[in-house]
């Protein structure tokens, strides 16, 4: 399995949301965002319950397998997750990031998650305080946070974010746990920065890496600069 460790204090692993790509043209993208060094690629999956809109499925993701090397991280926001974690563990993702507000059984879900051998994911939307996930924190090798309203990409970062995964990583080393805080939605050069200072370790961006003409030096800019 490919996975990261923590970054070096005041950097982050940079992930590509894919959401952004140019799907009719999907290898050159993933082969340009890799060689702009790149750490991970995250696909948002979207079952148009759940969220209001519809992305691809485990089909897609291994395609993607094929044409990368990168960890993958499978954001499933879909109302019935369970029902298919196998399909997308057979697909070669390499971590399954699931929500908090589902209505079925998270802990199972995250267990079965685990027994395939995956990383284990939670998400928690802008307006779900971070108490309500406080149960599954001993079992989770990502946090995800939602600084947007998931769904739809190019929205404006909701700065309360920021407090979250500074609660978060304020958690982590008092609790000595060793899970890695992801943040997506309106991510640029300045709001990944405050959210590096708070303490993520993942910074997901979509259109604004995409839309580049330079992507390493976005690359360089969200993840890897001081």
């Amino acid at each position: 399995m490919n996975w990261l460790p923590r970054p070096a204090d005041g950097l982050a692993h940079v992930a590509p949301s894919l959401l952004s790509a140019d799907f009719a043209d999907l290898k050159s993208d993933i082969a340009d965002m890799t060689a702009a060094g790149a750490d991970l690629l995250h696909l948002d999956v979207m079952d148009g319950h759940f969220v209001p809109n519809l992305t691809f499925g485990p089909f897609i993701c291994q395609a993607i397998r094929r044409l990368s090397q990168l960890p993958l991280d499978a954001h499933l926001m879909i109302t019935e997750p369970e029902r298919y974690l196998k399909s997308f563990a057979r697909a070669g993702v390499d971590a399954l990031t699931i929500h908090v507000e589902i209505d079925g059984d998270v802990g199972g879900t995250l267990d079965r998650i685990g027994d395939l051998g995956l990383k284990r994911g939670l998400a928690l939307k802008p307006g779900t305080p971070v108490i309500d996930i406080l149960p599954w924190l001993d079992r989770l090798d990502l946090v995800l946070v939602m600084s947007v309203e998931p769904g739809f990409g190019g929205q404006e970062f909701d700065p309360t974010a920021a407090d979250k995964i500074g609660e978060l990583n304020h958690r982590r080393q008092s609790e000595g746990r060793s899970f890695l805080i992801s943040v997506d939605g309106g991510i640029n050069q300045q709001t990944g920065a405050l959210c590096r200072e708070a303490g993520a370790d993942i910074l997901v961006s979509g259109s604004w890496l995409f839309g580049a003409e330079d992507r390493a030096a976005r690359v360089a800019q969200l993840g890897h600069s001081t």
